[in-house]
């Protein structure tokens, strides 16, 4: 069976993480590549799966870091786009249990300003699957041309979404208002219980699922951290544990998490058209894949997903 080959859309953010104390009047910054997207199609090349990004990348001194990770770790950039605006960056705090907290400097920056022109089907490259997510779902004035553009990929591909609510960013009620649309072009939908609660507020997530179901989307996948994750197919649901990990940080995990259930899913051959293979047990099969990696990335400092050869085989075991 040949290889899936996989097209991840959306941004890349540097993501600054602070050093030294307010009170002392000095804050140095250390750098790193992140952004949910490029995070995704890393931890995809890493675990294997042939990865194609579709961004714009900045030609700036951030851009250049983009570019030096993604292709460090076996990304195909050919469908990128050069882009002149500056690129996004995003300031970090990490609490007491790792969880990061960004504050963002967005505007105007390379990765929404996408031109129907920069996103022709053929950009897709063959890919069996696109994936996209994140700010470039809602971020004008790009983010019209992305949905444009998951609608044409539809038609050839298995299409992805993880909305990745950035809420002090973006006003909650925009994911409310599109997030049946995407249900509608989308096969698989992976968000988080944080990204839930802001779109969904004190409503049963069963029942959320079965709305988005009746939407259209078949695969629906919650990850609850600790708590694992629910899974969902056209309404047949089961519970995954998370997988035990020495947490430093979580930065990635969701992205490697969405990494590692596609990447499954094209391994199982089933990437390609609307997902009519799938049953719950090959989705669980996946969930559980991908709580493994999510649990190595979480294991290290920043977003930095494992290799296929880091693995267990203990992680491989599905």
């Amino acid at each position: 069976m040949p290889e899936s080959q996989i097209a991840v859309l959306g941004e890349c953010v540097a993501d600054a993480f602070t050093t030294g104390s307010p009170e002392e009047g000095e804050l140095a910054l250390r750098v790193l590549p992140g952004g949910g997207p490029a995070n995704t199609a890393v931890a995809l090349a890493r675990l294997g799966t042939p990865t194609r990004f579709l961004g714009r990348i900045s030609g700036d001194v951030f851009g250049g870091l983009f570019r030096a990770r993604l292709g460090a770790s076996g990304v195909n950039l050919s469908g990128c786009v050069p882009a002149s605006e500056p690129s996004t960056l995003a300031v970090a705090t990490l609490d007491a249990e790792g969880q990061a907290r960004y504050s963002f400097h967005a505007d105007g920056t390379a990765d929404w300003q996408w031109r129907r022109e920069e996103l022709d089907p053929a950009r897709l490259g063959g890919a069996s699957c696109l994936h996209a997510g994140s700010l470039t779902l809602v971020r004008p004035p790009g983010a019209a041309r992305v949905e444009e553009f998951l609608e044409a990929a539809g038609r050839m591909a298995t299409i992805s979404i993880d909305p990745n609510v950035r809420a002090a960013l973006v006003d909650p009620a925009v994911y409310q208002e599109r997030m049946l649309r995407w249900c509608a072009l989308a096969d698989v939908v992976k968000l988080s219980d944080d990204d839930l609660a802001h779109i969904h507020p004190d409503q049963d997530v069963q029942r959320v699922c079965d709305t988005w179901h009746g939407a259209g989307v078949r695969l629906v996948v919650v990850t609850r951290g600790s708590l694992g994750a629910l899974v969902s197919v056209d309404g047949a649901r089961a519970e995954v544990p998370a997988s035990a990990a020495d947490v430093v940080d979580t930065v990635g995990a969701g992205d490697s998490f969405t990494a590692g259930v596609l990447h499954l899913l094209g391994e199982r051959g089933l990437l390609g058209g609307r997902l009519d293979a799938l049953d719950l047990e090959a989705a669980v099969d996946a969930a559980l894949f991908a709580a493994r990696v999510a649990a190595r990335t979480c294991s290290v400092a920043g977003a930095n997903p494992p290799w296929a050869h880091e693995l267990s085989r203990e992680d491989l075991a599905v």
